[in-house]
């Protein structure tokens, strides 16, 4: 995944509780067996009518809206089922990162492993964002080295698990922080009897 550092640009306001997966991405576009093409789906029952078509009103669906890069969220965002799609269509719309009071744990976790960033703050501190993403001209700025969410005279920190951090920073999944250990694995593996399974690099 791509490293995280600092990003700056719009923020959509969605200040709404308790969004689940299922309204993040319905279960109807769960087929595909890749991880992109699922932001054209992103709130599909909220952005489109009963005949597919783009609700305008819709927020993402407002020209300003387009390119924004935060979604100001409200609290427990991403409940609900456990489903890894609802991270992969936030960043396949170009989201990179998720600003709320709370998240749902897997949610949270599942956002972290394919290198976008759910940022906590407090209900005050998301009330005064949500305002600001409310005029689509400021601009917000996310910066994970120093831990802030910025924009004017506007300054949030939030914390952050410092193995998470490094992650994101140093843009490591899971199989690369395991091929960061290939020597250590394959001195153990060479010691392991003959009689039991190896495991061979690709």
């Amino acid at each position: 995944m791509e490293p995280f550092s600092t990003i700056t640009g719009r923020a959509a306001p969605l200040p709404l509780a308790n969004v689940d997966t299922d309204q993040i991405i319905p279960k109807q576009f769960l087929k595909r067996v890749e991880r992109t093409g699922f932001g054209e789906f992103l709130f599909y029952d909220w952005a489109s009518d009963s005949e597919g078509k783009l609700d305008p009103e819709f927020v993402l669906n407002k020209p300003e809206y387009r390119n924004a890069v935060v979604l100001v969220a409200g609290p427990n965002f991403g409940s609900g089922s456990s489903r890894e799609h609802a991270p992969w269509s936030l960043q396949d719309w170009g989201f990179k990162a998720i600003v709320a009071p709370s998240f749902a744990d897997i949610f949270s976790n599942n956002c972290t492993k394919v290198g976008l960033l759910p940022v906590v703050l407090t209900t005050d501190e998301i009330a005064t964002l949500t305002m600001i993403a409310g005029n689509p001209t400021n601009e917000v700025t996310v910066d994970l080295e120093s831990q802030t969410v910025t924009s004017g005279e506007f300054s949030a920190w939030f914390d952050i698990d410092p193995f998470t951090k490094h992650s994101l920073l140093n843009g490591l999944d899971a199989i690369a922080l395991t091929l960061a250990n290939a020597p250590q694995i394959g001195a153990y593996e060479s010691g392991r009897p003959g009689h039991l399974p190896v495991v061979h690099g690709g």
